[in-house]
């Protein structure tokens, strides 16, 4: 038993004891000699380790523990690199989003890791699964050294009953976190001091350099984004709901900004999961066990979902908080704008437990247009889906300049571009065999602007929006009239119940119907530009289902 030296209210030292936790397993075949493993620890012991070894860390009035990250608040992509194996490397889409390095290299930093972790006198291990088919589920191992750490890959994963558990065996994914450790930037292929290392042979992930939660969660999308293609599975980086009486599905896809969050916590459905899915050939699945939501200005009245999500048991990252009553103030973006709360799933009250759905009935691409050119909704080809969900189109407003506000195109291939491991093409040509094999819809819905871009026109309604979901999830839409975009080619639905008629088609909306035009031809030609990138590598319907930008 070892002693911790306290302060009474004396101001003399006392001492309390810390018990040492018990070593369910052993990490000897890592090279890692530590005694004290703590092995799936409760929440409620994290806690209590966290608010004693913690730099910070916290309880938030509402229960859930905050924590910090330090100085990185965000994933490092420029840092992530792939080993280049010969098992898998004519599979990867290398370049920008998949760096290689040799197995060399990964060597060097899995060691340095490895030395790292074998200087604690104590380490955390959360084995858990991803993938709530268990058919296709994946062990996988976290090896870290902060509580915080190992409560978040508690809440992100799938957590295993202690049955389970006795019986894991080995894993399939093993995460070395060594991030309060720095990389060498001497080491070939190193161009910081953070190294986020992913080794698909035999399956393994070294961090360095970083303490953001954010890397491990994502670095299992990673892997599943290689390994789930290969047995027929579409990996998909959206969010789900079901019917609640028939159990059929619908999936959006949507990038930062767009309404995936609001408008997948729908009352009338179940939640399945909010960000990263696979699609079977026995219908959807969740890869994660918790949610990871964005808590920049959050409210209980505007995410009532989320809001009451965040007690004990889940984690609030790099948030402000009052040190007198720690009420959070959500708002205060000091530290980063990228404030994160992490939570289980089965605390949102209409999470459907397992995670597990039909076939989707609808694939929704949700995109805020800021140039105000894209309709309120539109029914896609297959083909012009797969252009679509190559492209992962929104828009944001860019900094003032001159006083004058212009919005700028943002593209992700298939909405997850930084996470994904094969070239985009693959992906598309899996999302388009599925919708035809299983009779989904494909829609194109717009949450941006309406009656002109940003600073002439308006945000689309939110009741508007609604409106168009419930009409697809009811099947109302598939009935409804369309017309054929002349720039976009896509079909645009032209009467939906609770949407005016007018603002179902753009240019009606805009009083300088000249300037929609040039507009509409303008976003045309950024979408050209951006599948240049793709286009050797889709087949020549896709290249046909380009906008005219003539």
């Amino acid at each position: 038993m070892l002693q911790s030296p306290l302060l009474n209210l004396s101001g003399a030292p006392i001492a309390l004891p810390i018990l040492k936790a018990k070593a369910m397993l052993d990490l000897d075949q890592y090279g890692i000699q530590v005694d004290d493993i703590r092995h799936n620890l409760s929440p409620a012991t994290l806690y209590q380790e966290a608010i004693r070894l913690e730099k910070g860390a916290a309880i938030a009035n509402s229960g859930a523990l905050i924590a910090y990250s330090g100085s990185k608040t965000g994933r490092s992509p420029t840092d992530k690199r792939v080993v280049r194996h010969e098992d898998s490397e004519k599979d990867i889409w290398w370049g920008p989003v998949n760096i290689d390095i040799d197995d060399n290299v990964f060597q060097v930093n899995r060691e340095r890791a490895i030395d790292y972790l074998n200087t604690r006198s104590y380490l955390y291990v959360v084995d858990a699964y991803a993938g709530w088919d268990p058919a296709y589920q994946m062990k996988v191992r976290v090896i870290c050294t902060r509580p915080y750490h190992a409560l978040f890959m508690h809440t992100m994963l799938i957590r295993p009953t202690r049955e389970e558990l006795k019986t894991f065996g080995d894993p399939d994914f093993v995460i070395f976190n060594a991030g309060r450790f720095p990389a060498n930037r001497h080491t070939s292929g190193m161009t910081s001091k953070t190294s986020v290392d992913v080794s698909l042979h035999p399956g393994e992930m070294v961090i360095l350099g970083t303490e953001y939660a954010g890397e491990m969660k994502k670095g299992v999308f990673t892997m599943m984004n290689y390994f789930m293609p290969r047995k027929n599975v579409l990996s998909m980086h959206c969010s789900a709901t079901a019917d609640r009486e028939s159990g059929t599905s619908s999936v959006l896809f949507g990038l930062s900004g767009t309404g995936k969050t609001t408008l997948s916590a729908d009352p009338k459905r179940l939640l399945v999961g909010d960000d990263e899915h696979g699609w079977s050939d026995d219908g959807i699945f969740n890869i994660e066990g918790g949610c990871y939501a964005k808590a920049i200005d959050l409210t209980p009245d505007s995410e009532p979902e989320i809001f009451q999500a965040l007690r004990f048991g889940s984690v609030l990252e790099n948030v402000v908080y009052d040190k007198e009553d720690h009420s959070v103030d959500f708002s205060d973006d000091s530290i980063t704008q990228n404030t994160r709360g992490a939570y289980p799933i089965e605390f949102i009250q209409n999470a459907k437990i397992p995670c597990v759905a039909g076939h989707p009935d609808d694939v929704i691409f949700l995109t805020c247009d800021a140039f105000g050119v894209m309709p309120p909704v539109s029914r896609l080809s297959p083909a012009h889906a797969m252009y679509h969900f190559i492209s992962g189109y929104t828009a944001k407003v860019a900094g003032t300049e001159m006083g004058i506000d212009e919005p700028e195109a943002t593209f992700s291939p298939c909405f997850g571009g930084p996470f994904l491991m094969w070239h985009p093409g693959k992906y598309a040509e899996m999302l388009a065999e599925k919708i035809e094999k299983y009779d989904a819809r494909v829609w194109l819905v717009n949450t941006g602007w309406s009656g002109g871009g940003y600073g002439v026109g308006s945000r689309m309604k939110l009741s508007y929006t609604r409106a168009v979901m419930d009409a697809i999830h009811s099947g109302d839409l598939d009935k409804a009239p369309t017309e054929k975009d002349p720039v976009f080619g896509f079909d645009v639905v032209t009467k939906c119940e609770g949407v005016p008629d007018e603002m179902l088609q753009p240019r009606l909306t805009w009083s300088d119907k000249d300037a929609y035009d040039a507009a509409a031809k303008k976003l045309a030609s950024l979408f050209c530009d951006n599948f240049k990138t793709y286009a050797e590598g889709v087949s020549d319907e896709v290249l046909a289902a380009a906008p005219d930008a003539s």
